[in-house]
């Protein structure tokens, strides 16, 4: 059974930066990553547990999958998975702790 799949309006920012990093040397490239980003989001509405918890957190509902060397973050609430954020693997985690208690 699907559940209902929510983007936060940071993680699409966050979409969006990522393609137009990306697109300053490849823009087919961006459209890949992007691309990819989205279906393993759709995807997740889906099966939300092929993804692994985000070790810093502590908590199972939030959880990760990496597409590329980016973290798809997003936490599991019932039957709706909402999308927190997209963040390269280099990031910390930290520059993005406020969109957990958001919702």
């Amino acid at each position: 059974m699907a559940g209902s799949l929510i983007w936060s309006e940071q993680s699409l920012g966050d979409i969006e930066a990522i393609g137009e990093y990306i697109s300053r040397d490849s823009p087919q490239h961006a459209r890949r990553v992007v691309e990819e980003i989205v279906v393993t989001a759709e995807l997740l509405a889906s099966q939300p547990m092929m993804g692994r918890p985000v070790p810093e957190t502590g908590s199972p509902q939030i959880r990760e999958h990496f597409i590329y060397s980016y973290r798809l973050i997003y936490e599991i609430r019932g039957e709706t998975i909402y999308i927190l954020g997209v963040i390269h693997g280099r990031r910390l985690l930290e520059s993005i702790d406020g969109r957990f208690d958001a919702g």
